[in-house]
């Protein structure tokens, strides 16, 4: 072991300790001072702790106790994991230590004993460095810290539908003071992968299917949590949603045009908006160039084109992935020297690439010292200006918020329900919502049916610590209360009787209670069938990663209990509450409601039923399609004129959604008229205006999201029928009206052309406003004059939307 420097000894003016520098200067100091060796254990880490590799951790159920270890355990990733995890932090450590992984995340412990294994740990990495640098901790935090008994909010899907960032972004901020009081640096989110296709078991992770809202929402979730003063980290860098068949890992058959037009802008706006400090590579590869291994995209377009200049982390065993998944390197050693060449700085969760191969391969020459330099450089930047190099700091001051932070307080549960409240989608209500109120039939008995009504778990995404780690530990319980929506209908329908049935499972083809389910909705007035996900990871749930879909019919024989309750004649509201859409047109119609609720969280149940009840007024909108047909679509929203209702007679198959983009209800009413635009003609660089008036024309407050579409009526490549280019959430009291002005500049009009250029051409746009991609009452054109306009980096990549008083007449 070597003798480790003294931090808390005063260091003289010019050194890396020297706090009156600048970060960059420092880590430049530093990095002088390190050996090879020392710099190169600055890039790795080591996950200790890690369930994964406890052979006596036992499992609740074998269906649902599935690990990473068990997609690692398999051909060709046996090796990968086996070599994880084995080294001791001792030895891990004993030139230094780039990250601590998930300390807090792995298996059930109370924050005062991860804090205490945090030092514990923190302790050793400054025995064994002989300078005393301290690691830098991350966490996932998709669904909100991933650790005991925190809160779990509802999923980044959830988060689309609220179609609100500024709420998203003081969740983000929420989660980040709570990670930082727990010594926590780094969290792995947002996922900014623009859905592609419906069957991806990711979908639940992700923001929705259109570019604008995912920039827009994952730059608030980046500005949240970093201003907690905890680093964001963009995943999946990048085209990983995009896999052929949506199959997790799939190769990605994508021309660099929609690369560059659908799935880079939401990371390239959290880059240059955001101020992002991390971004983490996707696991696919891209007209066969892995994300790991690929200069363009992590150092050429990442930095030398947008500016990045924090640390690209290699998802979970990306780099060794290189040669067992990829072969595109012969081993892990040569794996290392790919990932680190095209730009990946450090390699999570363990280290195996970016170990003594790397030292190796520069003292033969092989490798540039020069590239090791690169990332170390950028690592202790970090470091530094995360205060980790301080001379003061010590692990135990890292982690002196523990003793007093409640991870699941009552303010958390307050965001957490509203997030909850207007996420959830009202699709249809029918002819039973909302359940209570003024001339409302009277309900005696009600039946409450569905593999998802009295099951917490089915709130809550796979990230969720109760569904990541928790099946493992079923003497842990779910760690956090979580009000089921039965649960909360029993708060919600004081007097009415409430008869449970689960008829069958999420997953499982056991019709065995089909008959009790059948019998409990023909003996009431009214069946509330709530069907949909049980997240879980790699094939042990029907949603979540590994947990992709053949098609999309609703998991299971849960399409079949539906059938056989509206058989009965009873009036059936439907609740979907899933991490991706299920077709319901089978269902659409028959049911006398329909609800869609994206996983929403550990307040998800109060939030259903209080839409339910009709306590909660709906104003969430849908960020990805509903589907008529359980057929794979062939598009999202964003088709060509011959992917949609322009290609009939083309083909067969119509694909249609049952309910399209950006739809959503509510128990009140709206009208959106009185288009107002500035301009009839703007040169390519210039902007307009698009100003429509939103009334509330219903009896009760509430909200809706105005949204405004571009259309481009010709172009030189082809282009979406319609692309949102700005939205705003408005709440109104019921006769209230507001004005809503999108400012547009001519750049949110650029794509990349037939020579791959990023430009503004000349010609007419539609400008569509309204209340979702398909209810656009409000239509007018603006013609783009002048020469065509090449555009770079410093392009406009939002729309500033004004909400004022509505002035004039209508």
């Amino acid at each position: 072991m070597t003798a480790t420097s003294d931090p808390d000894t005063a260091s003289p003016a010019g050194t890396w300790r020297d706090t009156a520098l600048p970060a960059l200067e420092r880590a430049e100091l530093l990095l002088r001072e390190l050996t090879l060796e020392e710099k190169v254990a600055q890039l790795g880490s080591r996950w200790v702790g890690n369930d994964m590799q406890h052979e006596e951790a036992p499992a609740a159920d074998p269906a649902e106790a599935g690990s990473e270890a068990e997609v690692l355990n398999v051909a060709p990733m046996q090796d990968v994991f086996a070599a994880s995890g084995t080294i001791p932090l001792e030895e891990a450590s004993r030139h230094g230590l780039g990250h601590l992984t998930r300390v807090y995340g792995s298996v059930p412990v109370s924050a005062a004993d991860g804090a205490a294994d945090l030092v514990r740990q923190q302790r050793i990495v400054l025995a064994n460095s002989r300078l005393g640098i301290p690691a830098l901790v991350h966490e996932e935090c998709l669904t909100g810290f991933t650790a005991f008994r925190a809160t779990v909010y509802p999923a980044a899907i959830a988060w689309g539908a609220t179609f609100d960032p500024e709420l998203v972004e003081r969740m983000a901020a929420a989660i980040g003071r709570d990670m930082a009081a727990l010594g926590v640096h780094q969290g792995l989110s947002p996922v900014l992968d623009v859905v592609r296709d419906y069957r991806w078991g990711r979908v639940e992770e992700t923001l929705g299917e259109d570019p604008h809202l995912v920039a827009t929402l994952g730059t608030a979730y980046v500005r949240g949590l970093q201003g907690s003063g905890v680093l964001a980290t963009l995943k999946h860098f990048a085209g990983y949603s995009a896999s052929r068949a949506a199959r997790n890992h799939g190769p990605v058959s994508m021309g660099r045009r929609e690369l560059l037009d659908v799935v880079l802008p939401p990371f390239e706006a959290a880059v240059t908006l955001g101020g992002v400090g991390s971004v983490m590579n996707s696991y696919a590869d891209v007209d066969g160039i892995p994300a790991g291994s690929d200069s363009w995209l992590l150092t050429e377009l990442l930095r030398d084109e947008w500016g990045f200049t924090g640390t690209v982390v290699s998802d979970y065993w990306a780099v060794p992935f290189l040669a067992t998944m990829h072969r595109v390197a012969a081993d892990a050693d040569e794996a290392g020297a790919l990932a680190l060449t095209a730009g990946i700085d450090i390699e999570l969760p363990d280290t195996l690439g970016y170990g003594a191969g790397l030292v190796e391969r520069v003292r033969r020459g092989e490798l540039a010292e020069e590239v090791v330099d690169r990332a170390a450089r950028r690592a202790l930047l970090q470091k530094a200006e995360l205060g980790l190099l301080d001379p003061d700091w010590t692990p135990e001051d890292s982690v002196a918020g523990a003793d007093g932070v409640d991870l699941d307080s009552p303010a958390n549960r307050a965001l957490a329900r509203e997030l909850a409240e207007r996420s959830v989608v009202l699709l249809d209500a029918g002819t039973a919502l909302p359940l209570l109120g003024e001339g409302r039939p009277e309900l005696r008995r009600v039946a409450v049916v569905g593999p998802c009504a009295d099951d917490g778990r089915t709130m809550m995404g796979c990230y969720a610590f109760p569904n990541h780690v928790l099946p493992r530990y079923p003497d842990a319980g779910l760690g956090i209360e979580v009000p089921t929506v039965l649960d909360a209908l029993r708060g919600e329908l004081p007097g009415i009787e409430l008869v449970h049935e689960r008829g069958c499972p999420v997953q499982d083809e056991d019709r065995s209670g089909f008959p009790a389910a059948v019998e409990a909705a023909r003996g009431a007035d009214l069946c509330v069938a709530v069907v949909g996900d049980l997240a879980g990871l790699f094939g042990h749930g029907t949603s979540g990663e590994g947990c992709d879909a053949d098609d999309l019919r609703l998991p299971g024989v849960q399409a079949e209990l539906l059938e056989e309750l509206l058989a009965t004649g009873t009036p059936v509201v439907v609740v979907v509450v899933s991490g991706r859409p299920y077709a319901l047109g089978a269902v659409h119609g028959r049911a006398a409601a329909l609800v869609q609720a994206f996983m929403p969280g550990e307040e998800g149940g109060g939030a259903v039923a209080g839409v339910l009840s009709g306590r909660v007024n709906p104003g969430g909108k849908l960020p990805v399609q509903i589907p008529h047909r359980p057929g794979g679509q062939p598009h999202t929203y964003l088709q060509p004129p011959l992917g949609g209702a322009e290609s009939a007679g083309i083909s067969s198959v119509d694909s249609t959604p049952l309910f399209p983009f950006g739809f959503g209800t509510s128990y009140t009413t709206f009208e959106v008229d009185d288009l107002r635009l500035s301009a009839a003609e703007v040169p390519t660089d210039g902007e307009f205006s698009a100003t429509v008036r939103v009334r509330n024309t219903g009896e009760r407050a509430g909200d809706e999201v105005v949204q405004l579409y571009l259309h481009d009526v010709l172009a030189s490549v082809v282009r979406p029928v319609k692309q949102l280019t700005g939205f705003r959430r408005v709440s109104l009291e019921p006769g209230e009206a507001v004005d809503v002005r999108f400012d547009v500049h001519a750049d949110r009009t650029a794509f990349h052309d037939r020579a791959l250029r990023r430009v503004v051409e000349p010609g007419d746009v539609e400008v569509l406003v309204g209340t979702s991609s398909s209810s656009l009452p409000c239509r007018g054109v603006v013609r783009l004059t002048g020469s065509l306009r090449e555009v770079g980096t410093d392009r406009r990549l939002v729309t500033p939307v004004q909400v004022e008083p509505a002035g004039g007449s209508s």
